[in-house]
């Protein structure tokens, strides 16, 4: 206790004193034992009442021993089958485990990871893909505070996410992987990266991209083959060796049927090659017999109109054209849907042609669109007001569900340059985005759809839209997130047909089973999402007999089922809705395609570099009684004696209130006794 309370309870008791002998004693004639008991009492209350405004306090120290943190990270891949068996690593982990220097030294915690990572004791090499970025970046926020190391049992051969070479871990955590499995580097060629474009075009040739690599210190000759469906295709023979270790071939093949094509590559092994598994490789393509002809009508240069352009025409289905609001109609006829960008005067005949045809389109206004042509030339919106131009800031609609917006997301977006008035919507429209102006949410549209009558029509409130596509490719590394955006919106609009209320989102070709997922969205009679639906999906294999009925989830604004222990092949599903009349179908593949059989060394340089970036060690499965006694050795792991200071009140304030109404009743009891008050 300190000082300066002993002196405050000293002066509570001298306070309480001279109180009570004012009170009771200092002239006052009444003698005998109760002016005694009264004081007594009159001075429990007063000091009592004292010492809750004092509050006294004194602090007690604990100590404790805080351990380092010993973390064991199992690659739980397939690949690990290949190069040890559960058996041998669940002894190593034992081993560690039950090491007496390192439990005293140690607490020790275990994971495995694959796709995720997750805490368990149990090995199973069962993971489709290995993500050992993830892992250990996980491991990394979650082990703050205090000494961490992390002995990483993997092959090092990765198939998911970013370099883990590269990954530097706090100052107070190290890294020691354990290489498991062949060190050896065998001769070996395969495929590599392929590159195809997802549709192509009836009678039309289209390009495939492939990459053979080759890992050995000879020169060595083989055959590529490229077969579609089963049919060879294409054949060459390429050349090899130490140094020049890769080889890129460019094949255009022509589109002789519309339908999905598998395309396979193939590249003959080598004499004693150990891993053949990666000598072909599978992709697929959708060959289709339509393509949309979209046309930019502006009389203006803007960065937005390249953008729009490069989006659109990322998926081959469609071409844009640039063409002048003062074009003639026939020109105008030949697209399949216009895009006005910040119409004036110039669009009155675009306009014309628009009422005549009732063909679709969309808007996109900005600082040189003259408003007062267009709230008199169109009916489907108006804007009033100051028409000031601000930044504005887009606010997703989480509730739309005109179609599939897939992972896009506008947030951290940059703002488009829009007009600041009153936004007048004049049909039946859902909303798309809202407007967010100096970090105020607007109950103003900045993205709207149109749906009344049989034109679909789409408005984009702002300009500068080339912005939010370079946004995706700095947050992603590629434009794939808005292409796919406005491809969705291209769909929509693009199509005539009426609109559904259960709409499917799925890929038709799958890579591999763990990426196979398949997306609904249903809407009630006015087409509000309904969230209590029943929908289930039945898949029927067409190479086999394999036939199921699963429910759909729901997971927000959609509803999915997951498909992930389905095994390759081609399969046809229908989405049913309970109680109504109303089904879709499709079909789908999966490839065979496995990533971990790409590679059968251990990549233990790689890990090397991983260990040395955290002042860690590389070390063998052979070796771990190294690895053991180095840690339970080192001075960098030892463990730390800490203390911890618990402040605790002297008295609890529940029996200081308790004296203090027990000495005020008793006080209030003998005076009414004594005939005193």
């Amino acid at each position: 206790m300190e000082l300066s309370t002993v002196l405050l309870i000293i002066l509570a008791v001298a306070a309480a004193l001279i109180l009570v002998y004012f009170q009771y004693f200092y002239k006052n004639p009444r003698k005998g034992s109760i002016k005694i008991i009264l004081a007594a009492l009159r001075f429990i209350t007063l000091f009592c009442g004292l010492l809750l405004l004092i509050n006294p306090k004194f602090v007690s120290k604990d100590y404790y021993i805080e351990k380092v943190n010993l973390i064991l990270l199992v690659d739980n891949s397939t690949s690990m089958g290949g190069a040890s068996s559960e058996t041998e690593i669940s002894s190593a982990i034992s081993q560690i485990k039950q090491n007496k220097a390192l439990t005293e030294r140690f607490d020790i915690h275990q994971y495995e990871f694959g796709t995720s990572i997750s805490s368990t004791d149990s090995i199973r090499f069962d993971h489709g893909n290995t993500d050992i970025s993830n892992a250990l970046s996980t491991l990394k926020d979650v082990f703050v505070n205090g000494n961490n190391t992390i002995v990483l049992f993997s092959d090092g051969n990765q198939t998911l996410g970013r370099d883990y070479e590269y990954i530097t871990l706090n100052e107070n955590s190290t890294i020691n992987p354990v290489v498991i499995g062949d060190t050896i580097q065998y001769e070996d060629i395969s495929v590599g990266l392929i590159n195809v474009n997802k549709y192509a075009f009836l009678r039309n040739s289209f390009p495939i991209e492939s990459t053979i690599r080759y890992q050995g210190n000879r020169s060595v000759t083989s055959t590529v083959t490229i077969s579609i469906n089963g049919s060879r295709v294409h054949q060459e023979r390429i050349d090899l060796n130490a140094t020049k270790n890769s080889q890129t071939l460019n094949t255009l093949v022509e589109a002789q049927s519309v339908g999905i094509k598998t395309i396979k590559i193939e590249v003959g092994a080598l004499e004693n090659e150990r891993n053949t598994a990666n000598n072909s490789k599978e992709t697929a393509i959708e060959v289709i017999d339509e393509k949309t002809n979209v046309a930019i009508v502006s009389d203006m240069l803007h960065p937005d109109i390249g953008a729009l352009k490069k989006s659109i025409e990322s998926n081959e289905q469609r071409s844009v054209t640039l063409v002048k609001p003062t074009a003639d109609q026939s020109e105008l006829e030949e697209m399949g849907l216009l895009i006005l960008y910040q119409p004036n005067r110039n669009f009155r005949n675009v306009y014309e042609f628009l009422k005549n045809t009732g063909a679709n389109y969309f808007t996109v206004t900005g600082s040189k669109t003259d408003w007062n042509f267009l709230n008199g030339i169109q009916e489907s919106f108006t804007i009033s007001g100051s028409r000031q131009s601000e930044d504005i800031l887009p606010v997703l609609n989480n509730a739309f569900g005109l179609f599939g917006l897939g992972n896009f997301s506008v947030d951290g977006f940059p703002p488009l340059q829009g007009t600041l008035g009153d936004i007048q919507l004049n049909k039946d429209s859902d909303i798309l985005m809202f407007q967010q102006l100096q970090g105020i949410n607007l109950e103003k549209p900045l993205f709207t759809i149109l749906t009344e009558s049989d034109t679909k029509e789409a408005v984009l409130f702002g300009e500068n839209i080339w912005r939010w596509r370079a946004q995706v490719y700095r947050n992603d590394d590629n434009f794939l997130a808005f292409d796919d955006f406005i491809g969705n919106l291209m769909v929509y609009l693009g199509s005539n047909k009426q609109r559904n209320r259960l709409e499917l989102d799925y890929e038709l070709v799958f890579d591999n089973a763990s990426m196979a997922k398949v997306r609904a969205s249903y809407f009630d009679e006015s087409y509000q999402f309904d969230a209590n639906a029943n929908i289930s999906i039945t898949i029927k294999g067409k190479e086999n007999d394999f036939s199921r009925v699963s429910p759909m989830l729901l997971k927000g604004s959609f509803y999915e089922v997951d498909l992930s222990d389905l095994q390759a092949g081609e399969y046809e599903f229908t989405v049913t809705v309970a109680d109504e009349n109303l089904s879709r179908s499709g079909t789908f593949r999966i490839l065979d395609f496995n990533p971990e059989k790409q590679l059968i060394s251990a990549n233990y340089k790689k890990m090397e570099r991983l260990a040395s970036k955290n002042s860690g060690q590389v070390y063998y499965l052979d070796k771990l009684d190294e690895l053991q006694a180095n840690l339970s050795s080192s001075q960098q792991f030892l463990p730390v004696q800490k203390s911890r200071d618990n402040v605790v009140s002297l008295i609890d304030f529940r029996i200081l209130l308790g004296l203090i109404i027990l000495s005020l009743a008793a006080e209030w009891f003998i005076r009414k006794y004594n005939g005193l008050i």
